[in-house]
């Protein structure tokens, strides 16, 4: 059973630890010891955040010798915010409308007179 794109890329992004490996990564390429050295992590346990960012398309690793330092691959973030863009015109369609309603309001309150 396959999984969407999307999907993926959501699930990676859902832990914190991830997110911040990618963070790390728009610094330029790291080692898997390098990413971890921030959290105390063991090697096993980073290196399997890595594998689920790599399955998300979210890094790619090279080989250097024995070092596979991995880099960051924005293309699924672009396709997470071409999703998110339909909701985020809504909530913005949905702000406007609620900041002219309270414009509304306000205009129609009685003005405090200090005399």
């Amino acid at each position: 059973m396959s999984v969407d794109p999307l999907s993926l890329t959501f699930a990676a992004l859902a832990d914190p630890t991830r997110r911040a490996i990618l963070a790390r990564l728009t610094h330029g390429e790291a080692s898997a010891t390098e990413l971890g050295e921030p959290f105390g992590l063991s090697q096993p346990t980073i290196s399997n955040h890595l594998k689920v960012l790599q399955r998300a398309g979210l890094i790619t690793r090279s080989r250097d010798g024995q070092l596979r330092p991995a880099q960051l691959n924005a293309a699924p973030l672009v396709q997470l915010d071409r999703w998110l863009d339909d909701y985020r015109r809504f909530w913005e369609l949905n702000l406007e409308q609620l900041d002219q309603y309270v414009t509304a309001l306000q205009s129609q309150e009685p003005q405090n007179d200090p005399s």
